[in-house]
């Protein structure tokens, strides 16, 4: 039984983690052409302003994970939020492209090892059922909440302020969270007396996915089969297939591959892999296509996410309920389905578009981006032990990171072997780019779909057993 009596504080704490994460992914987007007009980035290197972040936090997730169930969680939380906070000071003070790039290396890194350690404090702080759930709904929606909000937020900081703004706005929030943290979250952690790390496993695997998620970014910029990144790819796939042998006879694996045989573990990673190869290019191309096509400023940009922000947080309301009838799968699958309509909505905009269009689109998105994330996260630690729950939680992040690059890497290479032509999307027309687009949110709607068999195949929790829970 769990006996915090600081819940709302903890599920607040809790879900402004979750929130800053999710922020500092775009609110860096529109803040790029300042910054390279700032520091002289080439347009080749700038992307490594956003790369750099992605690229440490998806590859240090799992190592985050396990030391999150050996260290402690809450422990880990604030040397996360510590680090993170760390590289946001670094990132505002910048004042050479080096030292914002590894700024963005500190924030990943504190990222890769928040992130486990959020997710699996909600699983210890809050009872398995209705608490849980409306614990993980509110956590998870403010995950996209962050993403979109972050747009509209990068944008008034560096119109306003300037772009170190969009750095120095996460130090106060870290620093409250630090200090809140030891009075109202209570410490989960796993006790072993060997205290086993598996620093072999941890290297092959941190090495592996960090060249695996070079190459993901990369590869659509320098060519799938340029050897500056074909070569990292391939040294990925063989580390990662080291990494396996390593597991297969460690005594205390990094990553027990026993977990993959619970089917709601296996299921909530695909789908985290699926829902944000899909959800997760939303924020790219509708930026694209306000901005270049449409000509609106960063803030106006911004502001066309406010529906999904509002009906992500609403939709919170609402997931208890829909768990208790329809089950995890069914909740997944309703949400995936409410993003495929919405993409659809989205591949009837025009050249001339107006702001109503885009609403319908964006609240439906927003409703099922919130069923499916909280659906996935409960299906991800289900059946896990309480000692296994950070690597857990890992594992459903890296396929959430993987799914992010990988998807977005596919829609685009997909959109431009349609095209017939070498020029990039920010050289085309608005005609031509509007029709780019809008292939890419038909792909976006068939990846949503494809979400839909998964979940019903895969995650298998019965109805009934929601329902007990949300008698709790």
């Amino acid at each position: 039984m769990n006996r915090n009596k600081h819940k709302g504080l903890a599920l607040m704490l809790l879900a402004v983690s979750q929130f800053i994460l999710a922020l500092d992914y775009t609110i860096v987007f529109v803040a790029l052409p300042s910054i390279g007009a700032d520091l002289g980035f080439s347009t080749n290197h700038l992307q490594w302003v956003v790369s750099a972040y992605s690229l440490f936090y998806g590859g240090f997730l799992l190592i985050g994970g396990r030391l999150s169930d050996l260290a402690g969680r809450r422990r880990m939380l604030i040397i996360a939020m510590g680090l993170f906070g760390l590289g946001s000071l670094f990132g505002g003070l910048a004042h050479s492209q080096l030292f914002l790039i590894f700024s963005r290396v500190v924030q990943g890194l504190g990222g890769a090892l928040l992130s486990p350690a959020t997710l699996s404090l909600i699983m210890s702080n809050f009872e398995e059922g209705a608490e849980r759930n409306r614990a993980m709904a509110v956590w998870s929606a403010m995950g996209g909440v962050g993403l979109s909000l972050g747009l509209l937020l990068g944008g008034v900081l560096t119109n306003y302020i300037g772009w170190e703004a969009i750095f120095f706005v996460n130090v106060p929030i870290v620093l409250l969270v630090m200090i809140l943290s030891p009075v109202v979250l209570s410490e989960s952690r796993f006790s072993s007396k060997s205290r086993h790390y598996d620093a072999a496993g941890a290297f092959s695997v941190t090495a592996g996915m960090l060249f695996i998620v070079y190459y993901l970014i990369q590869a659509p910029v320098e060519g799938w089969f340029a050897l500056t990144t074909f070569i990292p790819g391939l040294a990925g796939v063989g580390l990662l297939l080291l990494f396996t042998a390593i597991e297969l006879r460690t005594r205390e694996p990094l990553v027990p591959f026993r977990l993959f045989r619970i089917r709601n573990l296996t299921g909530a990673t695909l789908t985290a892999v699926l829902c944000s190869g899909s959800f997760g290019a939303l924020y790219y191309f509708m930026t694209l296509y306000t901005q270049e096509v449409l000509h609106y400023s960063v803030v106006q940009s911004g502001l066309i996410f406010m529906p999904l922000t509002f009906s992500s947080l609403l939709a919170t309301r609402f997931v208890n309920k829909l768990i208790a009838v329809f089950g995890l799968a069914g909740t997944v699958a309703i949400g995936m389905g409410l993003g495929a309509a919405g993409f659809m909505l989205f591949a009837r905009l025009s050249a001339a578009g107006a702001v109503w269009e885009m609403i319908p689109g964006m609240l439906m998105i927003g409703v099922g981006q919130s069923f499916v994330f909280t659906g996935m996260y409960i299906a991800a630690g289900y059946g896990i032990d309480m000692k296994e729950q950070g690597v857990a939680s890992a594992i459903v992040n890296t396929g959430q990171q993987i799914g992010t690059a990988l998807g977005l890497a596919v829609i685009l290479a997909m959109i431009s072997s349609g095209l017939g032509t070498s020029a990039t999307l920010g050289t085309m027309d608005p005609i031509r780019l509007t029709g780019a687009i809008r292939t890419a949110f038909v792909i976006c709607a068939a990846i949503a779909l494809l979400g839909i068999l998964v979940a019903i195949i895969t995650l298998k929790q019965k109805k009934q057993n929601m329902r007990d829970g949300a008698n709790h």
